[in-house]
């Protein structure tokens, strides 16, 4: 899945990130970390991974989108 990323701390390596539709999506740390990233702009492409219910996603991963 796709998104856009929304806010970022870099001290606490988490965030928020704009669903296609608008909807903001929280990721913490650990999601930020299994994609290897070590800074995120706000405005980048990100994919993500998530797993729960469709209205209670959780991110377990981001990452940069690449073609």
């Amino acid at each position: 899945m796709q998104a856009t990323a929304y806010t970022y701390d870099p001290e606490s390596r988490s965030g928020q990130v704009l669903l296609d539709d608008g909807t903001p999506v929280p990721f913490d740390a650990a999601a930020f970390d299994a994609g290897g990233l070590r800074l995120l702009r706000v405005g980048q492409r990100v994919r993500i991974e998530v797993e729960g219910p469709e209205d209670a996603p959780r991110i377990t991963l981001v990452t940069l989108q690449t073609l």
